[in-house]
């Protein structure tokens, strides 16, 4: 197979990333190489020898709020604006227990001591746990289990 870099090739890879689940494909042919990063809202790809960037258009899922059924549209915050949030400290993704199966570590109504693991973030093979900041009530959580974060996204609110 000899690697091709058009367009319509690479949507095609976009397309794969998005209808498998992939968060990234890599592949090689002797000194070429081109590696697509699915992100929230697109899918980077770059190539390498000889070095360039392309940008194709993603099929990323839009994840909603992990309790989008116990909040009622009206008692939503904008995050960017309330004092509590508890943004990502890096790009990853979020799993909010600690294996598959089990109780998540917060809910929201819960209230938590500062300190407290909120959740986990998985960075380069790498589970960081994520630590209230302060005690307080979860009032929102903003992310979905598995879910990929960006560098300081609103992760969930603590009043």
């Amino acid at each position: 197979m000899s690697l091709s870099f058009d367009p319509k090739t690479l949507r095609d890879l976009a397309e794969l990333l998005s209808d498998t689940g992939l968060s990234e494909i890599e592949l090689a042919e002797g000194d070429r190489k081109v590696r697509l990063v699915r992100t929230l809202a697109q899918v980077h790809t770059q190539l390498i020898a000889p070095p360039a960037v392309a940008h194709a258009p993603a099929h990323a899922p839009v994840h909603a709020p992990a309790n989008a059924p116990e909040a009622a549209a009206e008692h939503r915050v904008d995050p960017a604006k309330h004092p509590g949030v508890v943004k990502s400290p890096m790009v990853g993704v979020a799993y909010l227990s600690a294996e598959p199966g089990a109780a998540p570590y917060v809910s929201v109504g819960q209230t938590v001591e500062a300190g407290a693991t909120l959740l986990l973030i998985e960075a380069m093979k790498t589970f960081n746990q994520i630590k209230a900041p302060r005690a307080g009530t979860i009032k929102q959580i903003f992310v979905a289990p598995g879910a990929p974060v960006e560098f300081d996204e609103p992760l969930l609110i603590i009043e």
